[in-house]
């Protein structure tokens, strides 16, 4: 089965919480569109940067996230090492 990107889209904006990683926004650099993140679980910062990083919630944009800011985030490996592919702000 296949799904149009409309039906893939709204499916992945209506996941639970618990099926993204959780975290904590650390620091936010709102001229550069850059930030870090640390995982709840692991403690390891990871770093987010527009527009390789796609922001969901009530706020879709890097100028909307706040340091200590709890999240849902999802990972991306890269040549270059691990970044964040995905934040889910929380409602």
């Amino acid at each position: 089965m296949t799904l149009d990107d409309d039906e893939a889209g709204a499916e992945a904006a209506t996941l639970p919480a618990e099926a993204y990683y959780q975290g904590t926004i650390t620091r936010v650099y709102y001229g550069s569109e850059t930030g870090v993140l640390r995982s709840d679980n692991t403690g390891r910062e990871y770093r987010f940067k527009a527009p390789f990083v796609e922001i969901r919630g009530p706020i879709p944009r890097v100028g909307g996230l706040r340091e200590g800011m709890h999240v849902g985030f999802d990972l991306s490996r890269t040549s270059s090492g691990t970044i964040v592919s995905l934040i889910r702000v929380q409602d």
